[in-house]
């Protein structure tokens, strides 16, 4: 017992770095245990809205007693296999949390906080009652040090405005979130904090609607433009926009069809450019679990040009990022009939498509944890899902460096 102990007090655990970005990759590493054992490693956050998510893996130490999770097969656990970061994308509500969650940071400002412990054996439940054999608590940031957040209210708007470090001026990103509203701030922290300046806006739930009554139009978007136009620190001819789900629609109507907006580069997940609901409630279909699937109302795509964004008329550089596996809209129908569209346009050799099997509604910035349901089935496979979002940012960051930088020296990189 007490040599058993004294290997006890010698395990250790470091995680490398401990504070980063939510898109950098950590090192763990386990020392000193018995050559051959059996361990658990475990990952626990607790989320601003007080709800506890948490992911195993079960591993072997090797020879001289270490486990280095970056090269190490998982054996078991919420991910299997060599996965560098699968502590952070399969992190899933703990057992006996009530149905229906989604980790969504809300305030930026904070890091994320997760700690990572090793346990002995290959355990699966009940990490609350053990005691670990070593613990690292990790920092995981959206806004990098420097970044600067100013809320945005002029011309009505329900907005906030991330800055890079430094002086700029900056090319910047107009952010659009999908049909659930509110002001979703993390995806534009995070661009900020690769050099992008950008501007998260709420448009379905903002101020202005519930003190007039009126939904968004045009104009409200045509504001949030200009505003970051007429910004000194923002470069007004460098502006792209990103649009995710129902942020699409907007997005591409606003690139083909705004007097105002004369959009260089335009970014955007899960096309679904008609705005258009063809269908009705009865074209649903709901699964055994009651989740209820919406990709059936925009099928067929219509054929009626007048129901759908001509984006034949488009000039600027437009990137697609499609879910094939998207249970929420007819997301790769609907981008293979917009490259139709722009070839017989002739405009197609300004369109990328990433298109990734597996793969859900919701892409997110990397190692966010998968959802696959809440109320509404949006698809994906975790692994799968969690790959795509890796690659995906990569190819994002790098679309709109290419093309809003183009010849300027990007401020931090």
């Amino acid at each position: 017992t007490m040599i058993h102990s004294i290997q006890h007090r010698c395990v250790q655990l470091s995680v490398n770095p401990s504070r980063g970005l939510m898109d950098e990759k950590f090192v763990i590493l386990v020392q000193n245990a018995p050559p051959g054992s059996e361990l658990t490693v475990h990952a626990l956050h607790q989320c601003d809205d007080g709800h506890g998510w948490d992911a195993f893996a079960h591993y072997i130490s090797d020879a001289t007693g270490r486990v280095n999770v970056s090269e190490d097969c998982s054996l078991g656990g919420t991910y299997s296999g060599i996965e560098p970061m699968g502590l952070l994308w399969s992190l899933r509500p703990v057992p006996g949390s009530k149905p229906g969650l989604r980790l969504r940071k809300k305030n930026v400002q904070e890091p994320m906080l997760v700690t990572v412990s090793v346990y002995e054996g290959h355990r699966k439940e009940g990490f609350a009652d053990l005691v670990p054999l070593a613990s690292a608590l990790v920092e995981r940031w959206y806004m990098a040090p420097g970044v600067r957040r100013i809320p945005v209210t002029e011309g009505g708007l329900t907005a906030t405005l991330f800055l890079p470090p430094g002086l700029g001026p900056f090319p910047a990103v107009l952010d659009l979130w999908g049909g659930g509203g509110q002001l979703v701030e993390y995806r534009a922290a995070l661009l900020a904090s690769q050099g992008l300046a950008a501007l998260a806006i709420d448009y379905l739930t903002a101020k202005i609607i519930k003190e007039t009554g009126k939904m968004t139009t045009f104009k409200y978007f045509e504001t949030a433009y200009r505003y970051l136009e007429e910004h000194p620190q923002i470069l007004g001819s460098r502006i792209a926009m990103l649009g995710l789900s129902f942020g699409t629609s907007v997005t591409l109507r606003m690139a083909v069809y705004s007097k105002v907006m004369k959009v260089t580069v335009e970014d955007h997940h899960c096309p679904h450019p008609q705005m258009c609901v063809h269908g009705n409630v009865a074209n649903t279909r709901i699964t055994e679990e009651n989740h209820v699937i919406l990709r059936d109302l925009s099928l067929p795509i219509t054929t009626d040009p007048l129901k759908k964004v001509d984006v034949g008329r488009l000039q600027c550089p437009l990137m697609l990022v499609v879910g094939e596996d998207d249970q929420n809209t007819a997301a790769q129908e609907s981008a293979n009939d917009m490259k139709e569209m722009m070839e017989r346009a002739g405009n197609s050799h300004l369109l990328t498509v990433l298109s990734y099997p597996d793969t859900g509604h919701l892409i997110e910035p990397p190692y966010t944890p998968h959802v696959r349901a809440m109320m509404i089935l949006w698809g994906g496979q975790t692994a799968a899902h969690s790959r795509a979002q890796e690659d995906s940012w990569k190819k994002i960051l790098l679309f709109l460096r290419v093309n809003l930088f183009g010849g300027i020296r990007p401020a931090r990189l």
